[in-house]
């Protein structure tokens, strides 16, 4: 067994981790990663970059397969799961390749004395200052540090009665293995993951997708107006929701998937498909890291109890989805790179949660940041709204993709921006603007007079600033009688 000491020891090479890694190295630190599986975690594999280069590969056979765009794809589309997959591995390599060159570049100490060294292994603490780490080749390493940072992520949940066989059903860790695309399918679950995987599915238009849905309607955290249009896309596409409805049971029966649902009356159906998908939230990966004798604190969903990312032991920080608060890579990155400023006293600024923005890869793609309605009336902050419809953005009628809409929220007295929820194509190019515009506590005035590009997706934030001012191009007497455009309070 060997010893070495660094300055950092970050345990977890996904989104927080290796983003950490890369600002102490910045800060001249000595820094160990160690991980176990791939670099890039869920950010790159089985997640963020796997399933998203799905997304867009199946947006592209749908928008091919139209025949409403003044051209028709000749002698049919033929579509491969497998070829599929290729290329999302393809991506995910090319990704990753560009992690572990850098890796590569920075073990050797920089100008700076920075110096990040990758160990393949299991880390384990055994006492504050100490971890075991178990390498892959079976060798035993002890790394004593200073400073440590938990990114160990987060892994999916699988709820008690459910067994997980990776073929039958499986998770999303899994669902790249299919041999072809499945007939039909079920999916537990209707949050962000369960939708966007619907959604890819029923792009592709091999698959029978049906939802388990325990709340009356999807994406139970969005205003209804968002769900509703979401849900009626699905519902164009073939996909089965069912609604307010509770999985009683689900096996695998003589080669299909067998699940017994019940309706909020009490009803009891049973319906057999080809495969199973369960998504139903992620939970943190924090067993097996000998938290205790770290002194470290879990909530009892096993997440890690951290004030401003600084965990209840002084030395020990922790980012991203072990503390299960935001799972999002983005958020991952900047609370990495906020605890290491903070280990090494540099006085970071705090992380504004408020103005942090997200993409739900659906059809329509949904881009949100700041609060929506669901969130103002719970926190009981007073507001203002501002709904236009996609039919009245150029860009929109340019694309001939006029589904969706932008609604806007702001201070009744002082006009500052409170949220932003666009639905619909290019949704994720309208929401930094506004996230920075939060973040500095603007106004609706400083969405007004902004030059927007033209046509642009944005004008139509613009037009709900000044609807919400009065002083909007299309008017609501006007286009509110056919609910294109709404302007309200809450």
């Amino acid at each position: 067994m060997t010893t070495s000491a660094w300055d950092l020891c970050v345990l977890g090479a996904g989104p927080g981790g290796y983003a950490a890694a890369m600002r102490a190295h910045d800060l001249g630190k000595r820094v160990a990663i160690v991980e176990r599986g791939q670099v890039g975690g869920a950010g790159i594999h089985a997640g963020a970059l796997s399933s998203k280069t799905m997304w867009h590969l199946s947006n592209d056979y749908a928008v091919a397969a139209r025949t409403d765009r003044g051209y028709r794809a000749t002698g049919g589309l033929e579509v491969s799961y497998p070829n599929v997959i290729e290329s999302v591995r393809t991506a995910v390599a090319e990704r990753q390749s560009l992690l572990d060159r850098q890796l590569a570049s920075l073990a050797s100490p920089s100008a700076n004395g920075g110096v990040v060294s990758l160990l393949r292994g299991s880390g384990r603490f055994t006492s504050p200052h100490q971890i075991e780490v178990k390498r892959l080749d079976g060798t035993v390493e002890t790394i004593e540090a200073k400073n440590f940072l938990l990114a160990t992520g987060s892994r999916p949940r699988i709820p008690e009665g459910i067994a997980v066989d990776g073929e039958y059903v499986v998770t999303s860790d899994q669902i790249e293995s299919f041999p072809s695309f499945p007939e039909s399918m079920v999916i537990v679950g209707a949050g962000v993951v369960g939708c966007e995987y619907a959604t890819m599915f029923a792009n592709f238009g091999k698959t029978r997708i049906h939802i388990i849905d325990r709340q009356p309607r999807i994406l139970p955290f969005e205003d209804e107006d968002v769900a509703e249009e979401v849900a009626s896309s699905f519902e164009s596409m073939g996909v089965v929701i069912h609604r307010a409805s509770k999985l009683e049971s689900l096996k695998v029966v003589d080669g299909k998937v067998e699940y017994v649902i019940s309706n909020a009356e009490g009803k009891l159906e049973t319906i057999r498909v080809e495969r199973a998908l369960v998504s139903v939230g992620r939970a943190p990966a924090t067993n097996d890291l000998g938290l205790e004798a770290a002194g470290v604190k879990l909530d009892k969903g096993g997440g890690v109890i951290v004030e401003n990312t600084r965990s209840s032991a002084p030395h020990i920080y922790s980012a991203g989805d072990n503390t299960m608060d935001i799972a999002l890579v983005n958020v991952a990155e900047l609370e990495g790179r906020y605890a290491v400023e903070a280990m090494f006293d540099l006085n970071p600024r705090p992380i504004r949660y408020e103005a942090l923005s997200a993409i739900m890869f659906l059809k329509p793609e949904v881009a949100s940041v700041g609060l929506n309605e669901l969130d103002a009336r719970k926190q009981k902050v007073p507001y203002r709204v501002g709904v236009v419809a996609n039919r009245l953005i150029g860009r929109n009628i340019a694309m001939r993709e006029t589904h969706g809409f932008i609604k806007l929220l702001a201070s009744p007295d002082t006009h500052r921006i409170l949220g932003l929820r666009v639905v619909g194509p290019e949704a994720s190019s309208t929401i930094q603007g506004i996230a920075f515009l939060i973040d500095q506590e603007a106004t609706l005035e400083d969405i007004d007079r902004c030059v927007h590009p033209h046509p642009a997706i944005t004008e139509g934030v613009q037009e709900c600033a000044r609807m919400l001012l009065g002083r909007s191009i299309l008017k609501v007497d006007v286009f509110g009688r056919e609910g294109m455009m709404r302007c309200g309070e809450g």
